[in-house]
């Protein structure tokens, strides 16, 4: 999977007509991640998990391109209204729903919901009545950088007692979802649930409740700081396969969140202090751990970072700019002589970064501009037919 990344003579021509730091983000990425998964996986449709990255004019992309959206609270519901996306579009997917989100799912006139807890019953029951509700199920997946079915998910053989729970209540039992967990190296995993899955839809048409719909949540990886040791057209194509052979009759989705936005952002930061420490440089920048920088806290991220400087390299340290000794972004890191003021390029930005980053110390959140609204991108396009033309003479 080839990712967006800007050239240093872009990094340089935004950096004097933005001051840093600031995220530069691709739609035409964003679409280009779209439709490979809708090549290689054509049976599965997309609701996109926007917690990952709530850019309006990626979800206006996104949205245009036919795509629906897994929503988690009365916030992201909101932000899909005010930018023309139908409550049909969109999937209530957090397990555990407050009483604002069920507000808004009523009034946005939400109707497909997920759950693994008797307790939610009785909630949408009285606030959606009528709702279709899919029951999550935990699965195993050790080859998963996040686990999230310790937190999330039913025991298998409760399903179908949920499921039943909730038909008496009034809902639409309609399916059966799971989620093998955050950048999944596996596609064994997805294989293992589609089979437990394929066991709850025949044992549930056996107690007569007929189930149409399974979502096999999200999960996709992307290329990391280490680059992607996965050939992911074949590991779609794969669970496709195993899609058609168990599930030729069924409604099936994905949510995928990290892998539609993840590679389709670049960060351009500075250099705003240097220090030697310990006989080491190091790189004060002014974006950080409690900015954008926030996913290697809480995604266990590592992302691939630029230096445009020319000379030796040395192993460097680089930190963020607030007065916390944590804001230490990496070690080590083989860099040549950097200055107060060179930029430095981040790729691989775009999934739960600027979604977590805060207004910590007071200093201001790095805004996101669309590369494809920049001079930057009609020059790329001029050089790219150039090249073409002189390939085709």
């Amino acid at each position: 999977m080839k990712n967006f990344r800007l050239t240093e003579k872009e990094v340089k021509t935004l950096a004097k007509r933005y001051p840093t730091p600031f995220l530069v983000a691709s739609l035409d990425k964003v679409e280009e991640n779209y439709q490979f998964m809708r090549r290689h996986l054509p049976r599965a449709g997309v609701f996109y998990a926007m917690k990952a990255n709530p850019t309006p004019e990626i979800l206006s992309r996104l949205a245009g391109l036919g795509a629906h959206f897994d929503v988690a609270s009365a916030g992201e519901m909101e932000i899909l209204h005010e930018l023309g996306v139908d409550g049909s579009q969109m999937i209530y997917a957090n397990p555990v729903k407050d009483r604002r989100g069920l507000e808004a799912a009523q009034k946005f006139n939400v109707r497909r919901f997920t759950f693994d807890d008797p307790t939610e019953i009785p909630k949408m029951a009285e606030a959606v009545p009528g709702a279709d509700v899919l029951v999550r199920i935990a699965v195993r997946n050790n080859k998963a950088l996040v686990d999230l079915n310790t937190k999330f998910g039913a025991p298998v053989e409760e399903a179908l007692d949920l499921l039943l729970t909730a038909q008496k209540a009034g809902l639409h039992a309609m399916g059966i979802c799971f989620h093998v967990g955050s950048q999944s190296l596996s596609t064994a995993a997805y294989e293992e649930a589609l089979l437990v899955a394929r066991k709850l839809f025949d044992e549930a048409e056996e107690m007569g409740m007929h189930l149409t719909d399974l979502d096999i949540g999200g999960g996709f990886p992307v290329p990391d700081a280490h680059g992607l040791n996965v050939d992911l057209a074949a590991m779609m194509e794969a669970i496709n396969k195993q899609i058609d052979r168990l599930f030729p009759d069924t409604a099936v989705w994905t949510e995928p969140g990290r892998y539609m936005c993840g590679t389709a952002v670049n960060l351009v930061t500075s250099v705003i202090g240097t220090k030697n420490r310990g006989e080491k440089p190091w790189y004060i920048l002014d974006e950080g751990i409690y900015g954008c920088f926030s996913g290697i806290m809480y995604d266990h991220w590592t992302y691939p970072l630029h230096c445009f400087g020319k000379g030796a390299k040395k192993p460097s340290t680089f930190g963020g700019p607030s007065c916390d000794g944590i804001d230490v972004l990496y070690r080590d890191f083989m860099a040549p002589e950097l200055k107060i003021g060179d930029n430095v390029l981040v790729t691989e930005m775009g999934a739960y970064t600027s979604v977590s980053a805060t207004r910590f110390n007071g200093f201001y959140l790095a805004p996101t501009i669309i590369f494809e609204q920049q001079p930057e991108y009609e020059a790329r396009i001029t050089d790219d037919n150039e090249i073409k033309d002189k390939a085709a003479v």
